[in-house]
């Protein structure tokens, strides 16, 4: 018969709560037991006026060894029957008890969570049949009638009925290496705050960061920071349906209330301390090498593995969680294709194939959700990635400069494997990339095979050249090839605010408001038989602004200076020339202003399909591996003008019959189509 038990738990909140369930089982088990409990100063308030509890006893470790030794003799003449030391001390040790917890107990490695651990203790000591289940429902951490009263009441005062879901933001943690930026807390606040009633909670310490939170974010947030001891938060957070946290006490709490909790997680070992709720849980940090260290302070001071973590993330699974929703990267981590820790997706051509690969970023994001994911893309596509929430890190291949030899593409592929990636997809084969990701040591290629495919483990066969579908789709096939059907397919360009404000500078020159309807025409291509005869621009050009009121932006690049020049000199109507005066993002915050975007096939169509700007593209070649099948765009309002002018084989710019396929589209073909599109 077990009358006495001693409980000696350990110091911080987050430990001792993890050791709730010992407790428990220990009340459901021996219900007519007085139960004394031995705790640290810091987690003191878990227990006191705890009526499940017969005597509580403050431990601090920095206590003169005298009042120690004197502590162990009182112990000694209570006589416990059962010890349960999970702290590993000298009292759990040395007190005398018919049970007691083993220091030198080995726990089976499988046997992870600390919660787990600790009942493992438990259930040696009393010779009961280890479980790996906690099932009780007697709960140890006492919530008064008075808190209940107390959160009601705080809760209505803020205009919270019964009836609001709540979102539980606790924005703070010890230790830099657990800590998320503040402005991550504020846009993840504003996209919950449009569905849900989002409280942000902690001790009067953290008020700096709340304040800053709520100050900044532009939807309705409410601040109960320094309101509630830990029983009314306690009470507080069985009332949310969520609850986001730092790897901190407060996400064991909820855990331990069986409330659904999404936990940022840094250098901590979610294995060991990740959350145990019955209800639907997340963890979401970034695989680098370093981690799990369990550090409270990164040890190279860069803290990467909080600042790694996007709001679009967290925001992504809290809304799975809040909507019941299996998470979508379930599937993907039982595959027997693996769980990969560390992707490298590649593509190193131009802008718009570029482009027309983000939503394998996106994808591959929503599968692997830990995953730290990079891409490898040329220099002047740089601007297409860089900014995109679904990556870790854009990496540059510069092959035309400071990796054009080949000793300089070996210190690059020797550099590349240091990053130890496990999975590379690359989407565009080329004979240097094939090379430099073999090289690198990367254990599974997937790719098209082509030029030295031989070099990929995995090889999907090359029929691109047949135009079949589009390119978007192509890309997407390697990622259908790990077993992901993709759920979205729409472009992504990000829009930087210096590219916003520049675009502005550049607007307010030529006299744009922000009123004025915009048409923008880009006249140049990377090909002669891509591009339409200037002459035809300018005449459609000046018969819109006579019959929609545009203004007009002539874009291009440095190469088609000339060419923009020769157009706005041909139109006899003013227009802003921009050729040569914009990067790629800033070309992005031109085409988002613009009502419609006319070009020849190029990139810059894709950029203006990413941000739904309505796209009139001209096409001429009808080889199938150029055709608007593979290379169109790919927007509801988008228009393709192409014609059929009879040729067997195309000769591209060796043509003989003087392009007679991109002059067959005439200015009228131009005008019908804008005003299709305009119309609808």
């Amino acid at each position: 018969m077990v009358n006495k038990i001693l409980f000696i738990t350990l110091s911080n909140i987050g430990d001792c709560i993890l050791a709730l369930p010992v407790l428990d089982v220990l009340r459901e088990r021996f219900p007519q037991a007085k139960v004394t409990v031995m705790v640290g100063p810091r987690a003191k308030e878990i227990f006191q006026d705890n009526p499940y509890i017969h005597k509580l006893i403050i431990y601090d470790k920095y206590m003169p060894l005298r009042q120690k030794i004197k502590l162990f003799f009182i112990l000694k003449k209570e006589y416990f029957d059962l010890v349960v030391d999970l702290r590993n001390t000298l009292y759990g040790a040395l007190l005398p008890a018919r049970f007691r917890t083993s220091p030198f107990l080995r726990i089976p490695s499988n046997i992870r969570h600390m919660k787990e651990r600790n009942l493992y203790r438990l259930y040696r000591a009393l010779k009961m049949h280890p479980s790996s289940v906690y099932t009780t429902a007697n709960k140890s951490l006492f919530i008064s009638q008075e808190d209940k009263d107390y959160i009601n009441h705080l809760l209505e005062e803020n205009g919270i009925n019964p009836r609001d879901k709540i979102v539980i933001i606790a924005a703070v943690a010890r230790g830099a290496a657990r800590r998320w930026g503040k402005e991550n807390f504020v846009r993840l606040s504003e996209g919950l705050s449009r569905d849900y009633k989002v409280i942000l909670v902690g001790t009067e310490s953290d008020k700096p960061v709340t304040q800053y939170i709520r100050t900044n974010c532009l939807g309705e947030i409410f601040d109960f920071t320094g309101l509630t001891n830990l029983a009314q938060l306690a009470c507080l957070i069985q009332r949310a349906s969520l609850v986001v946290v730092c790897d901190t006490g407060v996400s064991q709490l909820a855990s331990y209330l069986d409330v659904s909790v999404l936990v940022l997680v840094g250098g901590g070992d979610e294995k060991k301390y990740g959350p145990w709720s019955k209800k639907n849980t997340a963890v979401v940090f970034r695989e680098l090498f370093c981690r799990p260290c369990e550090e409270a302070q990164c040890r190279f001071g860069n803290v990467d593995c909080m600042r790694l973590i996007k709001a679009e993330d967290v925001l992504r699974r809290a809304r799975e969680i809040l909507n019941e929703q299996q998470p979508a990267h379930q599937s993907a981590l039982a595959s027997h294709r693996g769980n990969f820790k560390r992707i490298l997706v590649v593509r190193t051509d131009r802008i718009g194939d570029v482009l027309l690969s983000t939503p394998v970023i996106k994808t591959l994001r929503e599968n692997y959700p830990n995953a730290y994911m990079a891409m490898m893309v040329s220099p002047y596509a740089k601007d297409i990635v860089d900014g995109n929430p679904y990556l870790d890190e854009v990496i540059i291949y510069d092959k035309e400069g400071s990796h054009k030899s080949w000793p300089r593409s070996i210190k690059f592929s020797h550099n590349l494997k240091k990053k130890r990636f496990d999975l590379t997809i690359i989407l565009h084969p080329t004979n240097r990339v094939h090379l430099v990701t073999f090289f690198a040591r990367i254990s599974r290629r997937i790719g098209y095979n082509r030029k030295l495919g031989f070099l990929l483990t995995d090889r999907i066969e090359h029929t691109k050249q047949l135009g079949e579908k589009h390119e978007l789709e192509y890309a997407l096939d390697l990622v259908r090839y790990l077993g992901i059907e993709p759920k979205d397919k729409n472009l992504f360009m990000p829009i930087k605010p210096e590219s916003e404000k520049r675009v502005e500078e550049l607007f307010q020159q030529g006299g744009i408001n922000k009123t004025d309807k915009l048409l923008a025409i880009h006249p140049g291509a990377s090909c002669p038989s891509k591009i339409w005869p200037n002459e035809r621009f300018a005449d459609a050009a000046a018969r819109l602004i006579e019959r929609y009121g545009f203004k007009v932006l002539v874009i291009a690049g440095p190469k088609d200076l000339a060419l923009a020049e020769s157009l706005i000199k041909h139109m006899h109507k003013p227009a802003v020339n921009l050729a040569g005066k914009t990067s790629v993002s800033q070309l992005a915050s031109v085409l988002k202003r613009c009502n419609l975007f006319i070009s020849n096939d190029s990139g810059p169509v894709h950029i203006a399909v990413a941000l739904g700007t309505p796209v009139i593209s001209i096409f001429g070649r009808n080889q199938k591996g150029l055709s608007p099948t593979r290379w169109g765009p790919t927007g509801k309002k988008d228009k393709i003008l192409h014609k059929e002018v009879g040729c067997i084989e195309c000769l591209a710019h060796n043509c003989t019959k003087k392009f007679a396929c991109i002059k067959a589209i005439t200015v009228d073909d131009v005008i019908n189509a804008t005003d299709s599109i305009l119309k609808s």
